[in-house]
């Protein structure tokens, strides 16, 4: 049985207006790209998307734009972490009026909760989604680790949990969350937070959630595919391209990726402040790492 989540997840950016408004329109283009580039599910709104720079109310209209635009052609999950347990509560019960597929969640932003506050906070919030939860384990962005015992107890006390998200970048502690799922028996996807796809499949991943498929879809999709197909060679090619490309992921992020967007023909505005938009010698770099592994020739422009 195919889980959930397993494959190639698509994370929207969230595409802004000159007047700083959300230009929905393109976020449904947006949403068009991904499912048709091979998306397996998507989840917004995510770093990548701006989320922390986003008002509640932007963020409930997202809600619905996500769910209307994918149109169940895949699952769509909403992301619905905040500081507080019921904040989140409060939007992961949106999210199942706007009839998502369920929710992703990070532990409390800032709070540096114990294991049994933890445990809890996840627990409520996925009861309140009705549906299925993708969690969402950043150290770096929450302040908190979701430990091995603490997911345990999670999987044990949430019936609807189908995947977690794995931003440590540290294959030691993934390899461990793959250990600890197949113990389980159960049809959680194991996700890394980046397209390292190759060190993560070989020690029982299930796939990513993609920053590069914003601009490099059918690149990404070859690397998943020749992991799946166990073609080492090829794979190894492949990931060094998109290791490449992961650098623009993360520089200033997701600023580069905005302009790598626009690279490619699929403009989606300048980001939120504090964050500042490119410099024309980081421009000039964008560029020069997209066309030195094939981006700029090798996929779709436009939309």
């Amino acid at each position: 049985m195919k889980k959930t989540c397993a494959g190639i997840a698509g994370s929207p950016v969230t595409p802004f207006r000159h007047d700083n408004t959300i230009d929905f329109g393109t976020f449904e283009k947006q949403v068009d790209f991904l499912i048709a580039g091979g998306a397996s599910a998507l989840v917004h709104p995510m770093h990548i998307a701006e989320s922390v720079s986003l008002s509640e109310e932007e963020r409930r209209q997202l809600a619905r734009a996500l769910v209307c635009a994918a149109g169940g052609r895949v699952p769509a999950f909403v992301n619905v972490s905040y500081a507080g347990t019921d904040l989140s509560i409060e939007m992961a019960r949106h999210a199942a009026r706007c009839g998502a597929s369920g929710v992703v969640l990070l532990a409390p932003y800032h709070r540096r909760a114990g294991p049994k506050a933890l445990v809890d906070h996840f627990e409520a919030v996925a009861d309140a989604a009705g549906g299925r939860l993708i969690a969402y384990s950043n150290a770096q962005a929450s302040g908190t680790e979701l430990t091995a015992a603490i997911l345990g107890e999670m999987f044990d006390r949430i019936p609807g949990f189908v995947g977690i998200k794995d931003a440590s970048l540290n294959m030691e502690t993934f390899a461990d969350i793959c250990a600890l799922i197949a113990a389980r028996g159960r049809d959680i996807a194991a996700l890394t937070a980046s397209d390292l796809l190759l060190p993560s499949i070989a020690v029982g991943g299930d796939g990513c959630v993609s920053g590069c498929s914003e601009f490099a879809p059918r690149l990404v999709h070859a690397l998943y595919r020749s992991c799946l197909d166990n073609d080492i060679p090829k794979a190894r090619g492949l990931q060094r391209s998109v290791g490449r490309l992961l650098k623009v992921v993360r520089y200033n992020y997701p600023v580069a990726v905005k302009y790598a967007m626009e690279l490619m023909g699929r403009p989606v505005g300048l980001p939120r402040r504090p964050l500042q938009p490119l410099t024309p010698q980081e421009k000039r770099w964008v560029k020069a790492e997209l066309t030195a592994t094939g981006v700029l020739d090798g996929e779709q422009r436009g939309w």
